[in-house]
Parts: C-alpha cells; sequence; structure tokens
C-alpha cells in the first residue's frame, strides 16, 4: 500500500445486484439500510464489510476517514449520497470530494473534441465484413439499434441492404455530424442509459473496444434485454493501452483474448455463431455475431 497516494472511493447506489466491480477493492463499507446488499457484494469480491451507522448522517466526515485509513487502496461505499450519478469514484483533493473521471469518460472526451479529425483518420468504406455477419443472422427489413454510430457510415450501408437502423452515439460531436447530413441520430450512452426497443439486432462497430471488462459486462447484458441479436467487433491482443493515435488526443483501449471473450458472451446471456478475424492497419480484430441464449 502507497501511504503518499489517496485512497479511491468507488461509490455505488444501494442496489448493486447487477454491478460488477473491474478492480482490486480492499474493503466494501455500507450504511445501514445498504448492510444486505454490502454483505452480498462484499462475499462476491471476498473482502470484509463494515456496516457505518454515521454515513447516512455524515457523510463527508465518514467518507474522509475510511478514506484515510485506504491511503493507495480502493474501496467501495453503499449509500452515499454526495449529489453525483452513481457509479462514480470519488478522491479527496483537499478542498473537497472531486469525481474521477473514468477512462471510457477520458476517451469520451477525445471523441467530442476531435469528430472532425476522427472522421478524416478513417476509412470511408463500412465494415463489410461485419454488416455481412449481421445479415446472415437477421432479415431484411429487421430493426437495429446501433452503438456508437460514429460518423454514420456503416449506418449508410444497414440502410442499403434494407435495414432499419437507429443511429446512436455517447458522443454529441458525432450525434450532430450526423444531423447535419441529414439523418435522425440520438445520443445514447451504452453505459449509461438504456437501450429501448425491442430491437432485432444491436450493432456495435469498434465500440467495445473502449470499456473495461466490468463495463461490458453491464453492456452485454443491456444489449441482451434490447435484442436476440448481436454483432460486434473487438480488438485482438493481451491487457490496456492508452493511445493518441489519429486525434493527438488519449484512448483507452482494451484488447482481448478469444477464449476470455466468448467465456464473458455466455455469462452475459448470448452464444457465438460466428467469430471471424479481419486485419486493419493497426492489428487484428474480431468479428462476432452472437444470438442471445
Amino acid at each position: 500500500m502507497n501511504l503518499m497516494c489517496p485512497a479511491r472511493i468507488l461509490l455505488l447506489p444501494g442496489d448493486v445486484v447487477d454491478h460488477e466491480v473491474g478492480e482490486r477493492i480492499a474493503q466494501v463499507y455500507a450504511g445501514p439500510f445498504e448492510a444486505a446488499a454490502g454483505t452480498r457484494l462484499a462475499h462476491r469480491l471476498g473482502v470484509r464489510l463494515t456496516v457505518v451507522p454515521e454515513l447516512v448522517r455524515r457523510p463527508h466526515d465518514e467518507l474522509q476517514a475510511i478514506a484515510d485509513l485506504h491511503r493507495g487502496e480502493t474501496v467501495v461505499v453503499l449509500g452515499v449520497d454526495l449529489g453525483l450519478r452513481l457509479p462514480a469514484v470519488v478522491e479527496h483533493t483537499g478542498d473537497g470530494w472531486t469525481r474521477v473521471p473514468t477512462d471510457n469518460e477520458v476517451t469520451l472526451a477525445s471523441y467530442e473534441q476531435a469528430a472532425e479529425k476522427f472522421r478524416d483518420s478513417i476509412p470511408t468504406e463500412p465494415n463489410a465484413l461485419l454488416i455481412d455477419l449481421l445479415a446472415g443472422a437477421v432479415g431484411a427489413g429487421a430493426g437495429v439499434l446501433e452503438l456508437g454510430s460514429g460518423t454514420g457510415r456503416d449506418a449508410l450501408e444497414l440502410e442499403r441492404r434494407g435495414f432499419v437502423v437507429r443511429r446512436t452515439d455517447a458522443a454529441q460531436a458525432f450525434v450532430e455530424m450526423m444531423r447535419a447530413d441529414g439523418y435522425d441520430a440520438d445520443r445514447l450512452n451504452a453505459l449509461a442509459d438504456d437501450f429501448g426497443g425491442p430491437y432485432d439486432a444491436v450493432l456495435a462497430d469498434a465500440v467495445f473496444v473502449h470499456f473495461g471488462r466490468a463495463e461490458l459486462i453491464q453492456v452485454l447484458r443491456k444489449a441482451a434485454r434490447a435484442a436476440p441479436v448481436l454483432a460486434f467487433t473487438a480488438r485482438e491482443g493481451k491487457g490496456e493501452e492508452w493511445s493518441d493515435r489519429h486525434l493527438d488526443l488519449p484512448r483507452h483501449f482494451v484488447l482481448w483474448q478469444e477464449e476470455p471473450l466468448r467465456e464473458l458472451l455466455t455469462a452475459t446471456g448470448w452464444a457465438v455463431e460466428r467469430l471471424e478475424r479481419g486485419e486493419t492497419r493497426i492489428g487484428p480484430w474480431f468479428h462476432v455475431q452472437a444470438r442471445r441464449t
């Protein structure tokens, strides 16, 4: 433990049944009304639970006491209201509690700042391999929710093939770009928002690369509630990386091996029907078509 580093406190809502924690947790703390949920979470994480009655009346003081005990560590706290949208990671900076941007939020901010530069840097052709996989699983006329439509290049090809597409993106800059091109588009953050539907299929091209394992679990579960068919891409490799390639701004990428990816899909209610590899100028990608089990 590094005593010079502040504690990272992951604030979760009281109902954490579906929440996956993607980092090493030292301990779980909970207010009295969240004790049952805290017990389940602590058991799942294999750590100790401490119930803190004063978290309700004196959240700032109690959080500071917890932070002082866990410098250099990450702990989970349930049932604290700091006026933040949960889940949230907070650190104490000396002037109060500050929300720490997630890797995904940093990446999203880069897309917001450099949407036009991104459009100029990527190939203009759609991802034909991924769309072929989708077309082999659902018929023409099917309704498709596209996550992370970006510039809209794949949506155009989907519509050319007879699909009905709902264009969405978490970056408002891309939403405005597609609207300026004359298409309906909605802002939808796959991590934070409901997908709506039902749809016949969900498509996500070069989107899941920005989600950590715990985040991707949540997205895959939401996709399974929204549609029976899923088509997506993932970068093949090991570990994670930050890159400022193309945009000169930081973006976070998560790489996958085939077996862990298949295992994650199975655990979230999907059966892989097709998995193809494709090469790009930045390396190999998986192109996956799965069906809800």
